[in-house]
């Protein structure tokens, strides 16, 4: 199936590992739900200093709550409204270093200091977003948004065109 993360000193490499780690995970399984539940699971192993990890899915004018690990979240989220409706909106990642300055942030978790957000592009259209926060202010870099961001693409290669 598959094997522990062990951690080195290169974030770079872990990173590498942690993408083997999830098609080797997915590779076998078609079900979209299955394959976004273990994908989460997987980042929630691998990231260190995080509260939240999961998915939102876009579902006509709304991202709706998916697979994710953490605390009850927000269960609908508009699109253009926090960080999430944001990346949507903007078809970018968002990358929030202090969530409380970010205009109309949403706090689902009180305990929420930073976050990084992916949309999730399927035929060059936004399907959902991954969803990341941090009790810690700046946890993600300018290296975690690029390697979280081919983690995305890898995972929606294996994803169906609907989910």
């Amino acid at each position: 199936m598959f094997e522990q993360i062990e951690y080195s000193q290169s974030l770079e490499k872990n990173y590498q590992l942690l993408i083997k780690q999830l098609e080797a995970l997915i590779e076998d399984e078609s079900d979209p739900i299955a394959n976004l539940s273990n994908s989460a699971a997987l980042l929630n192993q691998f990231l260190d200093r995080i509260n939240w990890v999961g998915f939102y899915l876009l579902r006509e004018d709304q991202l709706v709550l998916g697979p994710f690990q953490g605390l009850p979240a927000c269960v609908r989220i508009d699109i253009g409204k926090g960080v999430c409706g944001t990346a949507v909106a903007e078809e970018k990642t968002q990358l929030v270093a202090d969530v409380h300055q970010f205009p109309g942030h949403i706090a689902c978790d009180a305990r929420s200091q930073s976050e990084i957000v992916i949309p999730l592009f399927k035929n060059k259209k936004v399907i959902g977003v991954l969803d990341i926060d941090s009790p810690e202010k700046n946890r993600f870099t300018k290296q975690d948004q690029i390697h979280l961001e081919q983690f995305c693409e890898k995972l929606m290669a294996y994803l169906p065109e609907i989910i």
